[in-house]
């Protein structure tokens, strides 16, 4: 089976307000991308999407850090929803596709072994972990609590028959409810299979989560 990994980052570096995308900051000594790159290099294939402005200053890095995890760059669209179909359209060859936050640098090879392993015709496969705060669904000027016993927090890589995403993304225009490639493939028809997630499977995008991620091993 030929797995392909499709990474995705299009951090401006906002909410970090930094200069430099979030995805290019250093963690450990290395550019967080670097560090989420690391962990699909067993793959047969590694395609990363980056916004087509920031190619050069990435090319640059790699020399820098010599790097040499073999990947193809493919240039970002206008939103998350348009960058991963970019990507996909660029994908030709692979059997299941696991697509990834490029500001999650702690993904295990196990967690992405176990989501590759459960993905089946029609059944994309998702790490998910239990909320532990309470919750509260506010409207107006009232507020209700939530039952958290079935919510649950979505993490990535996100896992699918290659074919089958593509056809969820090509088939359909950008609603504001597709917060995830999960509720692309699940409003084309999918079904989606839920796997235990990781606690150190954060997504860096503030100055916090860059200090509890220094602290991880």
């Amino acid at each position: 089976m030929k797995n392909v990994a499709l990474i995705v980052a299009g951090g401006k570096g906002i909410r970090m307000n930094s200069a430099i995308p979030k995805q290019f900051l250093k963690l450990k000594n290395l550019p967080i991308l670097m560090h989420t790159l690391n962990n699909f290099q067993d793959f047969n294939d590694v395609f990363l999407v980056l916004p087509k402005s920031q190619f050069n200053y990435w090319k640059k890095l790699c020399k820098i850090h010599n790097f040499q995890v073999k990947h193809t760059l493919i240039a970002g669209g206008i939103n998350r929803f348009e960058s991963v179909k970019n990507g996909l359209k660029k994908i030709n060859a692979g059997d299941v596709v696991a697509i990834h936050d490029g500001v999650r640098p702690y993904i295990s090879k196990k967690l992405i072994t176990a989501l590759l392993s459960e993905v089946k015709n029609n059944y994309g496969t998702i790490p998910v972990l239990p909320i532990k705060e309470s919750l509260r669904e506010i409207t107006n000027k009232y507020s209700v609590a939530v039952n958290r016993e079935k919510i649950y927090l979505v993490q990535t890589p996100q896992c699918f028959k290659l074919q089958e995403i593509k056809k969820a993304y090509d088939g359909q225009n950008f609603l504001k409810e597709f917060t995830d490639d999960a509720s692309v493939y699940e409003q084309y028809g999918g079904r989606i299979k839920t796997i235990n997630g990781e606690e150190k499977n954060i997504k860096i995008t503030s100055k916090t989560d860059l200090i509890i991620a220094e602290s991880l091993e």
